[in-house]
């Protein structure tokens, strides 16, 4: 009961702030300090109200930000003066429905098992001992599972279970971990394991068991895990990795790897104190490191890659299987290639027949599919390469509020999309490549869910300038809100102005694959003197043919073919690419311009590069010549192609003289790791060598790099190191990634920005 001298305060609190324990962290402080009132969830946030001692009421609200649990990011917290009632105790009521005027609350990301679960899971003598589903406040499932806010049971898949007893204790226990943990559960209430035949028939015995036998006699095994299914396979396995690759229809992409623990995952990859603090973290990414020579995978789950995506448990599941195989396994999406994660259990029974040998399955719904994310370390802090499990649906604050709700549609190519009112742009889960029905249908459904979930109904819509992505025909086709297409490129620097919280006007630096430009040419090696309202294209990567199309994108011996005669004319080197016995007629083709578009493409440049250099003439998945020419380079060397910058209104890389160097090198007999490097550091200093002479022209000092060129870390870390040198201040990418699953977001800023002229 409040003293004579008590007052009572009335408490807002904004930000990820439910399903991460917070009701019952405010109910604990409150009781700490001595305060009666009461704490619950709108789909707001947290509403407080607390009575007490002034002082005491004072530590309880400095305590609600410095002391909140470990899932939560307070962004807000507003307290106003209200009369005091004098009631005892302090309560969780139940949640508030409605429409805030402050904007919907975010949903935590799903987080991987905490170290107290982890206990019980191997503890015998605990009600919860390997129990696949065990989770608490801390840990667990959250968004792959909801449904709608605010965050309770009801609004989650979880709602299909009625708890027992003893969980029904602990969920109304203010001193228990799982006190209002939503998705609580345990062996007698809670979902099911069970394993399947590949026809789809129960196979008696323990599941964990039955599966882990399976692996071991070299069989492939899809695994239902928080956000869809996964196909695993023992990754020392050679005919078992070779087996899953072929029905898969994963010709060479690199597979991750699970590794039971951290130390497990040192003796497969180099690891520095930043990957494997990402790599322990609640949110489980994949992280890409340097593989040891002697790591004992199968050279087949990350061919011609110098790195190796490693991941650790992040479900009870996971880590039962990895405690029984005591050894890595293969975990990698549950799907053929191109398609998206499958989620549903029918569906996934249907897609995966004629890939697995068996089915590890539940009964917990996914309600939103979510893949596993990607991260890699860029002077010692994350660098997201693609965001969602474990991140999505977490926003991204930006400092210029959205005027009206929008939604952003994104990129053709690994498309997120996303949804932003307030100061809050939430960037969807990984959705894929826009090139199929089910895909399409993935992202349909996941704006649906957005928009529902986060209360915002689209006054504006963003898309790309290609009128025929599908991303830019569902904008075009809806009829309920003002459209603004967004240039790709000046997306690309949106976001990552937006990541950085920097309105002003910088020389951009975008480097992609591909992108429609304002003149109706291809560009992806664009310098653009930007801010979010508009850019002006102050110079480029020399522009060449792509003889055949999207040809060139599957093989890049043509874009050496292009580039080629455009240095060399009728006589090209003696080159091994020049062998290829269709070069004739597809030089032919480039010098008509018919089905030859011309592209700026810094993507393109290093496809060429790769096969003049002899180290990859086509590709199987998008990406793929650039990432493994940037797993050639030699470090040890420190030369590099002279380039000219071309003088005028754009400027022009002359990307000619690197394609001169490399192609005397490779003539000369010079190793391709050193042909790699030299290409890098030539590219490098060329793009500095422009970016200050914009510098000069405009007076600007800050760079940003955008685009899928700058996930390659060695051209990222010359271009950065040469600029610093140069005084510039230079932003870049952390949270979200810096290729297309990020241009959502920036589209979303540029047409918050003219909703604000």
């Amino acid at each position: 009961m409040s003293g004579t001298g008590a007052r009572r305060i009335r408490v807002r609190v904004e930000g990820l702030v439910q399903g991460v324990g917070f009701r019952p962290f405010v109910c604990g402080l409150a009781g700490a300090h001595g305060l009666s009132g009461f704490v619950g969830n709108d789909p707001g946030g947290v509403f407080i109200e607390a009575e007490g001692e002034p002082p005491m009421l004072d530590a309880f609200t400095a305590g609600l930000t410095v002391q909140a649990p470990p899932l939560a990011r307070v962004e807000r917290v507003s307290v106003v003066p209200a009369a005091p009632v004098g009631e005892p105790g302090f309560r969780i009521l139940t949640s508030r429905l409605g429409s805030p005027a402050g904007g919907v609350a975010p949903v935590s990301p799903d987080a991987g098992t905490c170290a107290a679960c982890l206990a019980e899971l191997r503890d015998p003598g605990d009600r919860r001992h390997r129990y696949p589903f065990a989770n608490c406040t801390d840990c667990g499932p959250r968004f792959t599972i909801v449904t709608g806010v605010p965050y309770d049971r009801c609004a989650t898949t979880m709602a299909a279970f009625s708890m027992c007893a003893a969980c029904a204790r602990e969920y109304g226990d203010p001193g228990d971990r799982r006190f209002h943990a939503q998705p609580v559960c345990c062996p007698a209430c809670g979902p099911e394991l069970r394993a399947l035949g590949a026809d789809g028939r129960p196979v008696p015995g323990d599941p964990v068991e039955t599966a882990a036998l399976w692996l071991e006699a070299g069989r492939v095994v899809a695994i239902k895990g928080l956000g869809g299914y996964h196909l695993a396979v023992l990754a020392a396995d050679d005919a078992a990795v070779a087996a899953l690759r072929a029905r898969k229809r994963r010709e060479s992409r690199p597979f991750a790897v699970l590794a039971p623990d951290a130390a497990a995952a040192g003796t497969l990859v180099h690891l520095e104190a930043a990957a494997e603090q990402l790599l322990t973290g609640a949110r489980r990414p994949i992280v890409l490191a340097p593989r040891r020579r002697d790591a004992p995978v199968s050279d087949a789950v990350a061919p011609g890659a110098r790195d190796l995506g490693v991941m650790l448990p992040y479900t009870p599941l996971h880590h039962l299987l990895a405690d029984r195989l005591a050894a890595p396994y293969v975990l990698t999406s549950g799907n053929l290639s191109d398609e998206p994660i499958a989620h549903r259990d029918e569906e996934a029974l249907r897609r995966l027949a004629g890939v697995a040998d068996g089915f590890l399955v539940h009964d917990r719904r996914i309600h939103a599919p979510a893949d596993d994310s990607l991260v890699r370390v860029f002077r010692g802090r994350e660098l997201v390469v693609r965001r969602s499990r474990g991140y999505a649906p977490d926003p991204v604050g930006v400092p210029w509020p959205f005027p009206r709700p929008v939604l952003a549609c994104g990129a053709q190519l690994k498309n997120t999309f996303c949804v932003a009112a307030g100061t809050r742009a939430f960037l969807s889960q990984h959705i894929g490549d826009l090139e199929s029905y089910e895909t399409l249908r993935c992202f349909t459904e996941g704006v649906e869910h957005f928009c529902r979930l986060f209360g915002v109904r689209p006054a504006v819509i963003a898309h790309d300038l290609h009128p025929e992505y599908l991303s830019t025909k569902y904008a075009r086709d809806r009829v309920d809100a003002d459209l603004v297409g967004v240039q790709h490129h000046h997306a690309h620097i949106a976001s990552c102005l937006a990541e950085n919280g920097h309105g002003g006007r910088v020389i951009g630096v975008a480097f992609d694959g591909l992108g429609l430009g304002a003149d109706g040419t291809l560009w992806g090696g664009e310098l653009l003197v930007a801010d979010l309202v508009s850019y002006r294209r102050a110079g480029h990567l020399e522009t060449v043919p792509m003889p055949g199309g999207a040809a060139a994108v599957r093989q890049p011996w043509r874009m050496a073919a292009a580039w080629l005669d455009r240095v060399y004319g009728d006589a090209p080197p003696a080159l091994p690419v020049t062998r290829e016995e269709r070069w004739p007629a597809v030089v032919a083709l480039a010098r008509t311009g018919t089905n030859a578009p011309l592209t700026s493409s810094a993507g393109r440049l290093f496809d060429a590069v790769a096969a003049i250099a002899g180290v990859r003439g086509t590709i199987s998945y998008e990406g793929q010549a650039a990432a493994e020419l940037e797993a050639r380079v030699d470090p040890g060397e420190r030369g590099g192609y002279p380039v000219r910058i071309v003088d005028g209104d754009p400027l022009v890389i002359a990307g000619s003289d690197l394609i001169r160097g490399v192609a005397e090198d490779v003539l000369a007999g010079v190793d391709a790791g050193r042909v790699a490097a030299r290409f890098h550091r030539g590219l490098a200093g060329a793009v500095v060598r422009a970016v200050r002479i914009l510098a000069e022209r405009t007076g600007l000092r800050t760079a940003a790099l955008s685009g899928g060129v700058f996930q390659n870390t060695v051209l990222l870390e010359a271009v950065v190191s040469g600029l610093e040198l140069e005084r510039f201040e230079v932003l870049t990418h952390s949270r979200v990634p810096p290729g297309d699953g990020g241009v959502a977001l920036g589209q979303a800023v540029v047409a918050a920005a003219h909703d604000r002229l």
